[in-house]
């Protein structure tokens, strides 16, 4: 199945959702992740970093990439969050790959929580590379449908 910008809009407002939405529930995932690794739940040993547990700044990460997530989805043709969505959503998948090139080539043990952490960090990647691209062609009409309800909205008080 073929991308169009027309499948993941919603009815009239122009609005980029599938995208955004898939980068929210991507989120949502790593806190879990994170927050059940930094609770110590699993039985293994916590890699720390100038003595702060990994998981903390996992959790950081996914915590900022949702409030991300939750501005795009109010504001989806953003120039500015739409190029941070794709940076942090790389340097985030970035760190992953590093991390397990860590812990397969130094310290032979592969963490699963650590796996899931980055195979969701590979998606959210995908997903703000899919959100840039498709408001990308319609970065001219979004703006000015995006202008003309903010407007609206402040016209309305």
């Amino acid at each position: 199945m073929t991308y169009t910008p027309e499948n993941a809009t919603a009815s009239s407002s122009g609005r980029i959702t599938l995208p955004v939405y898939s980068m929210l529930a991507l989120t949502v995932i790593g806190i879990a992740v994170a927050v059940y690794v930094a609770r110590g739940s699993y039985t293994g040993q916590p890699l720390c970093v100038f003595g702060v547990p990994m998981s903390y700044f996992g959790f950081i990460y996914y915590l900022y990439m949702f409030v991300l997530a939750a501005r795009l989805a109010s504001d989806p043709f953003s120039k500015s969050l739409r190029f941070r969505a794709v940076l942090y959503a790389g340097a985030g998948a970035a760190s992953s790959l590093y991390f397990m090139y860590l812990q397969l080539g130094f310290i032979r043990e592969m963490c699963s929580y650590c796996l899931i952490s980055a195979i969701t960090s590979f998606l959210l990647l995908f997903a703000a590379i899919w959100h840039f691209q498709a408001t990308h062609h319609l970065g001219v009409t979004g703006s000015q449908q995006s202008g003309h309800s903010a407007n609206a909205r402040v016209n309305e008080y």
